[in-house]
């Protein structure tokens, strides 16, 4: 058993792999919106980066508008669609957590705090950490 499979138990009966080492140099708002050298909250301090088109509040809301900056959009689901990338945007009692994306063979990808990036399920970084997926974003491939 590994640490992820103790903060994630549902990584045990998936299939997931270690892309990248764990770095705090990002997270996983940096990792889906596709930046990989700075932390992405909308902390009030405003020590991390945070679009200036976005509110800066930890809210649903404030994270779509994020992701509409970067020309994403709400969608239906997490199916996978051809042309599109999509983002999964976890929600834990009402309250952003987690944001994974989708890759081209239809897996997810997830920086999962200062640890690594790894390859999963969707599903399987939810639970008591991240909650669930709750908005799903799509915008055309890149």
């Amino acid at each position: 058993m590994t640490d992820l499979e103790d903060a994630f138990p549902d990584l045990r009966e998936g299939e997931y792999q270690i892309t990248s080492p764990a770095t705090p140099e990002y997270n996983c708002i940096a990792w889906a919106a596709g930046e990989h050298e700075v932390w992405w909250w909308p902390d009030p301090q405003q020590v991390a980066y945070w679009p200036p088109e976005a509110p800066r509040d930890v809210t649903v809301e404030a994270f779509v508008r994020a992701f509409e900056w970067l020309g994403y959009a709400i969608c239906d689901d997490a199916e996978p669609e051809p042309g599109y990338e999509k983002i999964a945007l976890f929600t834990k009692a009402g309250g952003p957590t987690h944001a994974a994306k989708q890759l081209a063979d239809g897996s997810w990808s997830s920086k999962l705090g200062e640890a690594e990036d790894i390859t999963h399920r969707l599903h399987d970084i939810g639970g008591v950490a991240y909650g669930a997926p709750a908005v799903y974003l799509r915008r055309l491939a890149r």
